[in-house]
């Protein structure tokens, strides 16, 4: 768990939350090239598949994490780059983890 932390802020997580959370950003016009929108992307996506497998509790995660509310500003974009790959794995557990909370 302290190691995850640790990599969250070695990836830039806290500055890509300020990002995501300011008055100005939109989810609806969010890209999966924007680099807050990614590192969150693969934040979430990274505990979903922990979480997925068990070696997360998702109960502990929801706790620390505000899953709901990071996916919804980053969601929109992960299912235009679903669509636009023609996969609809992409991050997949990010969303599961959201909708299983």
């Amino acid at each position: 768990m302290i190691q995850i932390a640790q990599w969250g802020s070695s990836i830039g997580l806290q500055s890509a939350m300020q990002e995501l959370l300011a008055d100005d950003f939109d989810p609806e016009t969010a890209d999966i090239r924007d680099e807050a929108v990614s590192t969150i992307l693969m934040f979430g996506e990274s505990i979903g598949t922990l979480t997925k497998h068990d070696l997360l509790s998702t109960e502990l995660v929801n706790d620390w994490i505000w899953v709901e509310g990071l996916w919804a500003r980053v969601g929109p974009a992960a299912l235009k780059v679903r669509e636009k790959m023609g996969e609809p794995r992409l991050y997949e557990n990010f969303q599961a983890l959201v909708e299983g909370s």
